[in-house]
């Protein structure tokens, strides 16, 4: 439908399509290492393989099915989902409930799934891995559902009235259900039907709120039909909203992505998402958010410490400097006999943090929670900038030895402080974590996540960086951005 209405046929719109979608991940930075379409012949194979399987182990029959159907969804809904309403020229209607979509009562003989005999073996599965539907919200959502009656699920549609699909194996006059076809990607891409179990069932599909019935229900039975396992972790993700609003191409407040890299940066908009993307719930986008927030953590916070430890006056040979155990001794008791040390507990207190940042982070990315491994990472950025800002380098006289070696302490501190920081970004900034990384003059080689070895001197061992020079100084780590001029703030196709 969407295909006739763009003047194109439906293969011709789904090029067109996957390579807007190619584009858009090329343009975001966005690496994969699998990009499948449903037309390829190793998608339709499997697709096959997978309907027979479930054919020959009983699970599915013939029957005449009747109800609501909508296209745009491509599902049937029950009568508790739709409602009566009045179209633009004033006509009724029935409509879906949950995405305002028209639907029509539609009668065909379909190939039926026994659905209604997994309701129990679903609850089983929800109640032994608490954790395979998160965040919780959803989890209890789907143990609601399958409270209520599971009716069979109807998996495919006359050929006649469908003929962009898979054709059902042995019968050209059926059509294999598209949501179906779809699910069975997450077993094409590891090799399904023969070298899949290498990687099944360990994994992890990310879906929004809007297709968790699909995934969280259907398909889970549907792996179960045929002998597999449901996935390990389903996560699922709220929606964006403009300025409290859906997005909608008739509103016209539907957001560019494209617009949205020029404005912040790739960086600055990925950044953006992943801070405020909170998966419980919908999160709202505008203009005057994005640049607060751009501005203030990346541009002030991080940029700032960055150019301020880096800058010649303040670090005059260019180089990653020494560390100082009588400065900053390991045993905080120290500090009251007769040696040099000038740490306070504060600075103590933020030696542990960033210490325990790596496995923070790792923790809440492990649990896809990233906009929490952010804020981790910048309140630690925010007490780094106390830590500068209480002690004033700026202030010491470089000519008194004993000043000069606690003004190298503190930028030794602060500059491992950084390279923390610059590493954990990597996933989420990876152009600003690069240009933070080379600046510190850490090589590529020495950005791994897994062995991040914070402030090894403190700790009694050897710091590799000490003493080494800085990478060339590029200027600002991240522009400040001004406020839009436009007052809705909307950045449009």
């Amino acid at each position: 439908m969407t295909a006739a209405s763009a003047g194109t046929s439906p293969e011709q719109f789904c090029d067109h399509m996957s390579a807007k979608f190619r584009e858009l991940f090329t343009q975001a930075g966005i690496s994969y290492t699998d990009f499948i379409r449903t037309t390829e012949p190793r998608h339709k194979q499997a697709v096959e393989h997978f309907w027979t399987t479930l054919r020959d182990r009983g699970w599915l029959y013939q029957a005449h099915y009747e109800g609501w159907y909508c296209t745009v969804e491509e599902s049937f809904l029950a009568a508790s989902q739709v409602t009566e309403h009045l179209d633009a020229q004033g006509h009724k209607c029935m409509v879906s409930l949950e995405t305002g979509h028209q639907v029509h009562w539609t009668k065909e003989e379909n190939f039926m799934f026994k659905l209604s005999e997994f309701q129990e073996p679903l609850l089983k599965w929800l109640w032994e891995s608490k954790a395979a539907i998160t965040p919780e919200p959803f989890h209890q959502q789907v143990l609601q559902w399958l409270e209520q009656d599971l009716p069979d699920l109807s998996v495919s549609r006359d050929r006649n009235r469908l003929q962009w699909g898979i054709p059902v194996p042995d019968d050209s006059t059926q059509t294999i259900y598209v949501w179906v076809d779809a699910l069975v990607n997450y077993l094409t891409v590891v090799g399904y039907p023969n070298t899949h179990h290498a990687w099944w069932p360990a994994a992890c599909h990310v879906v929004g709120k809007d297709i968790l019935k699909f995934h969280a229900i259907y398909w889970p039975a549907l792996l179960m039909a045929v002998g597999l396992a449901p996935p390990e972790k389903i996560f699922v993700h709220s929606h964006w909203t403009v300025q409290g609003q859906k997005m909608s191409k008739s509103l016209g407040n539907v957001v560019d992505p494209g617009a949205c890299f020029w404005r912040y940066s790739v960086d600055g908009f990925r950044y953006f998402l992943l801070r405020q993307g909170v998966p419980e719930r919908d999160c709202d986008y505008y203009d005057e958010k994005a640049v607060k927030l751009v501005n203030s953590e990346l541009a002030d916070a991080l940029g700032g410490l960055l150019n301020r430890c880096t800058a010649p006056s303040l670090n005059p040979k260019g180089s990653y400097p020494g560390f100082s155990e009588a400065c900053f001794p390991k045993d905080p008791a120290s500090r009251h006999g007769r040696g040099s040390s000038k740490a306070l507990a504060e600075d103590y207190k933020l030696v542990t943090l960033v210490k325990d940042l790596p496995e923070q982070v790792s923790g809440c990315f492990e649990r896809f929670q990233i906009y929490r491994a952010l804020e981790c990472i910048m309140d630690c950025v925010r007490q780094t900038n106390g830590f500068v800002q209480r002690h004033a380098p700026w202030k010491l006289c470089r000519k008194d030895p004993e000043q000069q070696q606690w003004q190298d302490t503190i930028l030794h501190i602060t500059l491992e402080c950084l390279r923390i920081y610059g590493s954990l970004l990597q996933p989420v900034i990876p152009a600003t974590a690069d240009k933070i990384l080379t600046r510190l003059g850490v090589n590529p080689s020495e950005r791994s996540l897994s062995n991040l070895n914070f402030l090894s001197r403190y700790y009694g061992g050897k710091c590799p960086f000490e003493g080494r020079r800085l990478g060339p100084d590029t200027g600002l780590l991240f522009p400040k951005l001004e406020k839009q001029t436009d007052a809705a703030g909307i950045l449009k196709y």
